[in-house]
């Protein structure tokens, strides 16, 4: 699964095997399918510029809160203070890693272990080296004392040892899965002789020691967060780093309200902001900063894998335990009308747990992914292998009359009833109760977008209360799965794996503070779980993805909800920025501080506050 900051790949190279008979590789990059994109004679990466100047600032703004640094627990919100990983992944390739702390990675032709020869110039910022018992420290802390994903990402490592003076090995109990090498590549190194004075299990009030670019030089908690770039960074001349990290200070502000953040950047107190809110980003930014092209407002095209955004059914609870009554919801949401209405159609519906890529599944299935269904074909729906998954479609008037009764005759068949009570019309069960639950969220923006379709629930006879609590309170009862309904959302990449254990997992179901929002439990997904994550190469990978993703439609854990297909951008216009974009999206790790732009600024009366 790609999910780090890419480096340099550099061309594959092949060594003996240092102690297993088979033949082994030995390089600065490996592909999880294929080879990397990048050989060993580049310069820097076509989306740096190697000659960017260094100095300046950049300042963003985020919602949400923190309260410690320490971001690998459960327990409070902690924040990295800007780990390292051994290795790191491209942003324009579907999974490659490259060198990062280790400058070489080594790799038998079966994958069951990988070792980590580590860049023997890596130091922490105390000047200490950064060694394999870090290493060992750090994935044993993670996989004992962190949070769950950890247990579950990490699951399949059977041994971790050192074996040289900057190696360490990586011993695997499933030969299978390809990934492995990779994911461990993406374990955050942690200084263990700093760590050692401190509860791992706790949040930590003073930020870590780190081996990376940037160092924490002033915090408030909860409210903002400042590094200061390393001038004496131990892989600042690297091939991969040129042009990048060129900023000396990067400030992040916490706010715990998005239209406060919009009303930030508007009076120029953080320099950039990426829009979520459709009405916003077409009525929101009517100012003359915006008009003369001194607040630069974009949208930039980017080719990434969409997920998932949904409304989220907790199966957990018995009222959602019937797939009849989760597929009947789904008449009552109005995406049509939701965004023509309240999204100015500058949204696609969200069809796939990997919407905008290859691995979603579409029309009918065929060829390798229908034999894998077929093997399990006795668990699944008849219809999934005779009509392809569509969603309930609307004329966006706002009269669902039609789908309305379409979700009545499923309700019925789960053994729901209109009944008139007190002279209302309820929805209830054999034993006469209610149909009420409650959707949680943590937006207030999202208010009005859940509002219209809790109205259309009504018209059902189903009573559904909205609840807006804070930060806090919400990833409580997230990680405790203290809710009926949630909007929740799963990232994906173009490479998935073992993370899927989490998103869609039995174990996961069971387990506190896991992604498996909606208490997915089945045994057809855990299998194609496991399909996704052994496949042996691309094409295996896209038909195993696309198994896992029709069978997850067709139990309709969740009502999809949308996405937007770029990047909408606003950035105050005192950067510059490299010519090429990431096929991922705009990285401002790639800019940098232009004194001339910035000075034409102050001269239009928009000096940095």
């Amino acid at each position: 699964m790609k999910i780090l900051a890419i480096t340099v790949a550099l061309i594959l190279t092949l060594a003996a095997a240092p102690a297993d008979a088979q033949q082994s590789s030995r390089a600065h990059a490996i592909a999880m399918h294929g080879s990397p994109k990048y050989g060993a004679d580049i310069a820097a990466l076509p989306y740096a510029n190697p000659a960017a100047p260094k100095g300046g600032a950049i300042r963003t703004g985020t919602v949400g809160t923190f309260d410690n640094f320490n971001p690998f627990i459960s327990d409070g919100d902690g924040i990295s203070a800007g780990f390292e990983t051994l290795l790191a992944s491209g942003e324009d390739e579907p999974f490659t890693a490259y060198a990062g702390l280790a400058r070489e990675v080594e790799w038998p032709d079966d994958r069951s272990w990988v070792i980590f020869h580590l860049d023997p110039a890596a130091r922490w910022h105390d000047g200490a080296p950064v060694t394999p018992e870090d290493v060992i420290f750090s994935f044993e802390k993670l996989t004992s004392e962190g949070a769950p994903f950890y247990r579950f990402y990490y699951a399949a490592v059977t041994e971790a040892e050192k074996v040289g003076e900057h190696a360490v090995r990586f011993n695997f109990a499933d030969a299978t899965n390809r990934e492995l090498p990779l994911i461990m590549g993406q374990l955050p190194v942690l200084a263990k002789h700093d760590w050692e004075g401190h509860d791992f299990s706790k949040p930590r009030d003073d930020p870590p020691l780190v081996s990376g670019p940037y160092r924490v030089r002033d915090f408030v908690l909860g409210r903002w967060v400042e590094s200061e770039r390393v001038a004496d960074w131990w892989a600042r001349d690297l091939p991969q780093n040129r042009g990048r990290h060129n900023f000396d200070i990067r400030r992040t502000e916490y706010f715990r309200d998005f239209n406060l953040l919009r009303e930030i950047i508007k009076g120029g107190q953080i320099d950039v902001l990426t829009e979520i809110q459709a009405k916003a980003w077409e009525q929101g930014y009517e100012i003359d900063a915006v008009a003369g092209g001194h607040l630069v407002k974009e949208e930039i095209p980017d080719e990434r894998t969409r997920g998932m955004q949904a409304f989220v059914f907790n199966t957990r609870r018995d009222i959602f335990s019937d797939i009849r009554v989760r597929r009947a919801l789904a008449f009552a949401f109005d995406f049509e009308w939701t965004n023509r209405t309240l999204l100015f159609n500058s949204y696609r519906r969200a069809t796939s747990y990997w919407n905008n890529s290859e691995l979603g599944s579409r029309d009918l299935p065929a060829g390798e992914e229908l034999r894998i269904l077929r093997e399990h074909e006795d668990a699944l729906p008849p219809e999934l292998f005779t009509q392809p998954f569509t969603l309930p479609v609307t004329d966006g008037s706002g009269r669902l009359r039609e789908q309305l009764r379409d979700a009545l005759d499923l309700l019925a068949q789960a053994g729901w009833q209109v009944r008139d009570i007190g002279g209302e019309t309820r929805l209830v069960n054999g034993d006469g109760e209610p149909f009420e639950f409650e959707v949680l969220i943590v937006q207030s923006d999202f208010e009005r977008l859940v509002l219209p379709f809790t109205q259309n629930l009504e018209r059902l006879g189903i009573r559904a209360s909205v609840r807006l609590v804070d930060v806090s309170q919400y990833i409580r009862r997230r990680d405790e799965y203290d809710f009926d309904m949630i909007v929740g959302s799963w990232g994906q990449s173009e490479s998935p794996g073992n993370e899927q254990l989490e998103f869609w997992g039995s174990e996961a179901a069971a387990t506190p503070a896991s992604r498996n929002l909606a208490g997915v439990s089945d045994p057809v997904i855990d299998d194609l779980i496991q399909r996704v994550i052994s496949a042996s190469d691309r094409e295996s990978l896209v038909q195993a993805t696309r198994a896992l993703d029709r069978v997850l439609l067709w139990g309709w854990y969740v009502i999809p909800q949308w996405y937007v297909p770029n990047t909408r951008l606003l950035w105050w216009n005192r950067f510059s920025r490299p010519a090429l974009t990431p096929e991922d999206g705009p990285v401002t790790a790639f800019w940098w501080y232009d004194a001339e732009k910035d000075a034409a600024l102050a001269a239009a009366g928009f000096e940095r506050p």
